[in-house]
């Protein structure tokens, strides 16, 4: 992999780091391709059953979009981009890729800005240093949180406070998302990456079926009624329940020892 991504296998978690810090991990075009290329891999390996997102260095995770190299494209002519990465580099993007099934983590640390904080809203679980800090300030740009974020943030905040920080850009500090719920947790830096190996122990230790089935039937309800819900047919859910995963986590806790997941289904 080139220098703009890193992306490491290990113990079925996948580390996926925007390795651009001179430019606090700015996101050209060439880094969306990249990236895309890494979410088809980790849809596919079925070895992988959870993700860590982050930032390359010590002061962001990302800025969002590289502005310098979306003024070389206005002055060529190239038509700005609106809602949703369609007909972009690396369509489709984690923001707009939404039957992607592993559960993916955000590990946060400072600047988490625009684009950026729209991959954040993207991911499941979010660990954040005290020294983090989160925008949208494309409204001082001409601009608007075209990866979702005009989307996201007032269906996971009180719409008058999304609505607060879309319309002015406000930065939002890291106690302030944690007490809005944006976040799981938040640490001090020097605790980051232990409090982020807790969660993917605990991700990798669940029957990656069971996880799939979890993570697509609760964000695909989310806007059904609750009969809908339950009556709705989830891909990951059959095949959960004809895998053997289902039978031998039962007959694990049966014989009081540890399961062993295959993630096999018929």
């Amino acid at each position: 992999m080139s220098e703009r991504v890193r992306y490491e296998k290990k113990d079925h978690v996948a580390s996926v780091t925007m390795n651009r810090p001179e430019v606090l991990n700015a996101m050209d075009r060439r880094m969306h391709e990249e990236l895309a290329g890494i979410w088809d891999d980790v849809e596919a390996d079925d070895k992988i059953r959870a993700v860590v997102l982050t930032g390359a260095g010590t002061r962001a995770f990302s800025v969002g979009q590289d502005l310098k190299e979306r003024a070389v494209l206005n002055d060529a002519g190239v038509e700005a981009s609106t809602f949703g990465s369609r007909g972009q580099a690396g369509h489709p993007r984690l923001t707009d890729r939404f039957t992607l099934s592993k559960p993916v983590l955000a590990r946060v640390h400072g600047y988490a800005l625009g684009g950026g904080f729209e991959l954040v809203l993207a991911c499941d679980i979010v660990i954040a240093s005290e020294d983090s800090v989160f925008g949208l300030p494309e409204v001082r740009l001409g601009l608007v949180p075209g990866a979702g974020g005009v989307f996201r943030l007032p269906r996971q905040l009180p719409q008058k406070v999304a609505m607060g920080y879309l319309l002015t850009g406000r930065r939002m500090d890291a106690a302030t998302a944690f007490r809005h719920g944006l976040v799981n947790e938040v640490v001090p830096p020097d605790e980051l990456d232990r409090c982020v190996a807790g969660w993917t122990d605990s991700l990798v230790r669940g029957a990656p079926l069971s996880i799939r089935a979890i993570k697509e039937a609760a964000l695909r309800s989310l806007d059904l009624p609750l009969e809908e819900a339950f009556t709705t047919s989830y891909q990951w859910e059959e095949r959960r329940r004809r895998s053997t995963d289902a039978i031998e986590g039962v007959r694990a806790f049966t014989e009081n020892r540890d399961p062993v997941w295959t993630g096999h289904y018929r």
